[in-house]
């Protein structure tokens, strides 16, 4: 009997280093030597921006206390889990630093109001919006689209949608 439960109690521990459960109790369990051997943990931090551009950070962390690294991405929200690796998401309330550094507002041929990288025409398209009405569209207003509005801020970003969304085609 007393065997029994001395092979149910190094059972338990074992289950308990191996899920990395760590608690007073389970930790009380553990030698010196295991409970001070780190955890090695890949972290993905994700910034997902106003524009839908997302960014990906990958960090090599060495875990001591679980609780201190909850506590050091409790701002962030969990997507994802596994053994060796934590994915976390966050929401910026700000364009993508890809947008301010050569974010454009133009037009496409088609009319669609679309945001290139670099000048419009000549670079990538990032991302589109609406079809804008040609007919109710001032030529000025064409002529920036054409030129290219830079977008170097959140507060130009939702500048040009407001101004432009007049404009869009039901």
């Amino acid at each position: 009997m007393v065997k029994a439960c001395y092979w149910c109690t190094i059972i338990f521990v074992t289950l308990l280093i191996f899920l990395g459960i760590s608690s007073t109790s389970s930790a009380a369990l553990l030698t010196n030597k295991q409970a001070e051997e780190p955890r090695h943990i890949t972290v993905i931090l994700e910034r997902i921006y106003l524009d839908g551009e997302v960014s990906q950070e990958t960090i090599e962390e060495t875990c001591w206390s679980m609780e201190n690294f909850w506590a050091k991405y409790d701002d962030w929200e969990l997507r994802e889990i596994n053994e060796s690796k934590m994915v976390f998401s966050r929401k910026i309330d700000d364009i993508s630093p890809l947008l301010k550094a050569n974010g454009f507002f133009g037009m496409t041929n088609e009319g669609v109001l679309t945001i290139f990288n670099g000048k419009p025409r000549s670079s990538r398209i990032i991302q589109s919006f609406f079809q804008l009405d040609m007919e109710k569209l001032e030529s000025k207003k064409q002529e920036e689209l054409l030129q290219g509005i830079p977008i170097k801020s959140k507060y130009d970003y939702v500048e040009v949608l407001e101004t432009f969304k007049h404009y869009s085609k039901e």
